[in-house]
């Protein structure tokens, strides 16, 4: 997780510095409705690479948006999904999704 002095002073840009790339949003979209293992989520996401994805994860888990649980298992079996820090960013999807309406609805 960033420590606080790492962070931009604006609440805005902070955010955006957590969640600011496309595949990011996206995954956070994907996981907000359910727990997902990395073969699922990257089918769900038409056009991911393998590398994107795991850096993508790995940076939303280190930042504590994201929960990763390794079950120990083998074969491997790793499971992502919304941590309760996470789960908070889901009214700002919402959000984002209702401007989107409104957006095409004017078009």
């Amino acid at each position: 997780m960033k420590r606080k002095e790492e962070l931009p002073e604006c609440p805005i840009a902070t955010t955006v510095s957590l969640i600011g790339s496309k595949w990011k949003l996206l995954i956070i979209r994907n996981l907000s409705s359910q727990p997902y293992r990395f073969n699922e989520l990257q089918k769900s996401l038409e056009g991911i690479s393998q590398k994107v994805l795991t850096t993508s994860l790995r940076e939303l888990a280190d930042d504590g948006i994201i929960y990763r649980k390794d079950y120990h298992t083998n074969p491997p079996r790793v499971e992502y999904g919304m941590s309760d820090l996470g789960k908070e960013l889901i009214n700002v999807l919402k959000s984002m999704e209702e401007f989107g309406y409104y957006y095409k609805a004017r078009l």
